[in-house]
């Protein structure tokens, strides 16, 4: 069993940048395909970004594809989520997942088979 924790969330102007971090618990990380996922208020959660378990494969939802880079150090056990040119649009609470598959991740989202998930990070996007 992995374990998920999020960091880096915070206050932001629009335009500006974050990078989420996301430390795994457990020898097992390498094995898992990592996600993110955000929920904004009163909406449901959303899939954000996926990346296979050795990294070359990578799927973004559209509205962010060109401005949030995820990425992963198998070594440190942590996956990150570089998000460039923020819109108010991106305020959400940020999750991170892990699953059998990137592929699972973007086609069936947040109900899809996922095996944990952490607590969350909050990224609030001013205009």
């Amino acid at each position: 069993q992995v374990q998920l924790a999020e960091s880096g969330g915070g206050l932001v102007q629009a335009g500006g940048s974050l990078r989420l971090s996301c430390a795994a618990s457990g020898r097992t990380f390498s094995s898992y395909a990592m996600g993110w996922f955000r929920q904004a208020p009163g909406k449901e959660r959303e899939f954000v970004a996926a990346i296979s378990w050795s990294g070359p494969t990578t799927y973004y939802t559209d509205s962010v594809k060109g401005r949030f880079t995820i990425s992963r150090d198998n070594a440190k056990n942590t996956v990150y989520l570089q998000m460039n040119s923020l819109k108010p649009e991106d305020t959400a609470v940020y999750f991170c997942a892990a699953g059998t598959t990137a592929q699972h991740m973007h086609f069936l989202g947040p109900k899809g088979p996922l095996h944990a998930w952490g607590q969350g990070t909050l990224v609030t996007v001013s205009s």
